[in-house]
């Protein structure tokens, strides 16, 4: 359903940014009162990383007036397989600073620096004063700080995340206009439901589709300012990138006075057991083969994750799956039980498993000739 648009128009138009913006003052529905509408909004972006960096450029492209972008990371060689707004000669210099300058090339945006880590003592003061805010940071406390700054000012929140090679886009918005129903991040995820989550630094992510989230991400924050098309409110935005596929799952606030509980999946979890509980199940390790190296579960059955999600009904269940962390893991026992295999996941995977101290095997290399 539409919202009402987000941001006043500002009176007019200076004749360079009408000709630099041609494309949309044609746009039906958009227009040039669209368009005045993304001059004078200001919107704060959180993480100048891997989304933040298609974002900003987005933004600045389409002529936003302000945008405030907070991040106290600096940039090295290791961002730019995905955080494209940053240059070779940017290594060592803060983040900020390196989007201050891409913004700069694009329009007259004016960019605030924030080169300062948001926190939730810092939240509400960092992102007072934008229409709505963008979260592109990749730890979740950080993302947990933001919601509940965006909930204090009551702006609405655009919101995405991406790891490995599947991703979800959403909106939160705890005061959204009359008619609409609210709803925040804890209705995605309850306090205290989401345990460790794994860095891309740990599991890997794929630059291309963080390009695709991100201008999704710019694309739902213009869509808020404008008025125009339907915002994701209340639907969560799930891509799978290796098969190029997308689909929505509702998501309504489902808050009682006493409680908050999710719905954003009407399937079962998938089950995540013990070390004392994989006894009567095979073990498979969906790692890479420089990982396994390093030890395996003993008995365990060495099946990469490619090659398990190429052909899961070629395993036989009931089997527990096991990773480093436990993304991969899951991955591939949701892969599984499409196909009607039973699977769990080893709870914390090898991390977990080597940390306590648990029995590990070294497999035999796998000499040239070997099937």
């Amino acid at each position: 359903m539409p919202l009402p648009p987000l941001v006043e128009p500002v009176s007019s138009l200076s004749d360079a940014e009408r000709a630099r913006t041609a494309r949309h003052l044609v746009l039906a529905g958009l227009g040039e009162l669209g368009q005045r509408r993304i001059a004078a909004a200001h919107i704060a972006v959180v993480g100048a990383g891997g989304l933040g960096s298609p974002v900003v450029l987005a933004l600045a492209a389409a002529g936003v007036g302000t945008i405030t972008i907070i991040d106290d990371d600096v940039v090295e060689l290791s961002n730019l397989q995905r955080q494209v707004m940053h240059r070779r000669e940017d290594a060592g210099i803060l983040k900020v600073h390196s989007a201050a300058r891409a913004a700069a090339a694009l329009s007259d945006t004016g960019v605030v620096p924030v080169a300062e880590r948001l926190t939730t003592a810092t939240a509400t003061t960092l992102l007072r004063g934008a229409h709505l805010v963008i979260d592109g940071s990749d730890l979740f406390e950080t993302r947990v700080a933001v919601a509940a700054g965006a909930e204090s000012l009551g702006i609405p929140l655009v919101w995405g995340t991406v790891q490995e090679f599947d991703a979800q886009v959403t909106t939160f918005w705890n005061a959204p206009p009359p008619g609409h129903a609210p709803v925040v991040l804890a209705d995605l995820y309850p306090a205290d439901s989401v345990g460790v989550v794994p860095s891309c630094a740990d599991v890997g992510v794929l630059g291309a589709l963080c390009l695709q989230i991100g201008s999704i991400l710019a694309l739902e924050a213009i869509k808020l300012v404008t008025g125009v098309g339907e915002p994701l409110l209340g639907r969560v935005l799930v891509i799978d990138a290796l098969r190029a596929r997308q689909h929505e799952v509702p998501l309504r606030a489902a808050r009682t006075t006493h409680d908050t509980v999710s719905v954003a999946s009407a399937e079962p979890p998938i089950a995540v057991i013990g070390r004392d509980e994989i006894a009567d199940r095979a073990v498979i390790d969906v790692r890479e083969a420089d990982e396994v190296a390093d030890g395996m579960i003993p008995g365990a059955r060495h099946l990469p994750l490619a090659q398990l999600l190429a052909d899961p009904a070629a395993v036989r269940g009931p089997v527990v799956v096991v990773c480093r962390t436990s993304v991969r893991s899951r991955r591939a026992a949701e892969a599984l039980r499409s196909v009607g295999v039973e699977a769990a996941v080893l709870a914390g995977g090898m991390q977990e498993w080597m940390t306590a101290g648990a029995p590990l095997v070294v497999p035999a290399p796998v000499m040239a000739g070997d099937a």
